[in-house]
């Protein structure tokens, strides 16, 4: 979209780098070694990979019946979800664990727990450190056309109808649906951003009333600004192994593409002017999903990119690292 910036500061583009820790542990004769990303940013995500394996004097096979992870702030719970299987073998189990992370924390220490049930021994649990680091979001202002303004306003059926089946796809989580665990790669080739994850955008209106929210992706516009004349539409692809879960035209957000890339993990593209996959279907990373557009609510062409895990919104570039820890 195209805004005026409240601050002027220039944007320094960086990928964020996942600080990897490993820990190895013994519990009830099983070994357990667990690789998992001990400091974020707000709006980042925490992936936990956690192996179990029987000791050498442990003859019976081995059997995880239950496991879960929780973030904890002064022992209030922050976040938590359910382990999901990578693979188990009669002596071994791997498991993987993503937890999103709010724009809105806090700097600070966090405690995650890990809970796992193993046969019928009873449940055993794990706390590892976590830290959260400062993050300083941008903020800008974004003139809404009259146009912008209607769907800003629209309480139609259809509408309602429309949100209630995208919130139904990003709350729900199938633990079999293991598509992907490589590193994404970006969805377009133009590097110019025209709003940022996270960015604190003040929308007005024609009316001249205002309004605050809180961008869930990232804006790519075209490679040049349009001043510089016609140009070609963008080529969307998708940036990871996945299954279309949805790919139809939406009054809020125009032709619309969603791909599901792991257990409660999905990647959202808004305002395509024209789709190439359909709902059902499986794509490889780079393959072409469609072009950009200025559909729905949009004063541009551009590219929305979002990413929610858990249904909630965590930052696209924090994909861009080993973040479900394959090269180690």
């Amino acid at each position: 979209m195209k805004k005026q910036f409240i601050c002027l500061a220039a944007f320094i583009f960086a990928i964020a780098i996942c600080h990897a820790k490993n820990a190895k542990l013994s519990q009830n004769a099983v070994n357990i070694n667990i690789d998992y990303n001990d400091k974020v940013f707000p709006g980042d995500a925490v992936f936990i990979r956690i192996q179990f394996e029987n000791a050498k004097n442990r003859k019976k096979n081995l059997s995880i019946s239950s496991a879960s992870a929780e973030i904890t702030d002064e022992k209030k719970s922050v976040a938590a979800c359910n382990f999901y299987a990578l693979g188990a073998k009669k002596t071994s189990a791997e498991f993987l664990a993503g937890l999103p992370i709010s724009s809105w924390a806090e700097n600070g220490e966090r405690q995650i727990k890990i809970k796992y049930n193993v046969q019928d021994e009873g449940e055993n649990e794990i706390s590892l450190p976590l830290e959260i680091e400062k993050k300083e979001f941008e903020s800008g202002v974004i003139k809404l056309t009259k146009e912008m303004s209607a769907i800003s306003s629209d309480t139609s059926p259809e509408k309602v109808e429309q949100s209630k089946k995208l919130n139904a796809i990003i709350n729900s989580t199938n633990s079999e649906n293991v598509f992907n665990l490589k590193k994404f790669i970006l969805p377009v080739t133009s590097r110019r951003r025209t709003t940022q994850f996270a960015e604190r955008i003040i929308y007005k209106y024609p009316s001249g009333k205002e309004s605050t929210t809180v961008h869930a992706g990232i804006d790519f516009g075209l490679p040049k600004p349009p001043s510089s004349g016609p140009q070609p539409h963008m080529e969307i692809v998708a940036p990871a192994d996945g299954k279309i879960v949805m790919a139809e035209n939406r009054i809020a957000t125009g032709w619309t593409v969603i791909i599901e890339h792991l257990p409660g993990l999905y990647s959202m593209y808004y305002h395509m002017s024209e789709l190439k996959v359909k709902a059902g279907q499986m794509v490889k990373q780079g393959e072409l999903l469609g072009l950009s557009g200025a559909t729905g609510f949009a004063n541009g062409e551009h590219l929305h990119w979002e990413m929610r895990l858990n249904s909630m919104i965590v930052n696209p570039d924090f994909f861009m690292n080993d973040f479900a820890f394959t090269e180690n």
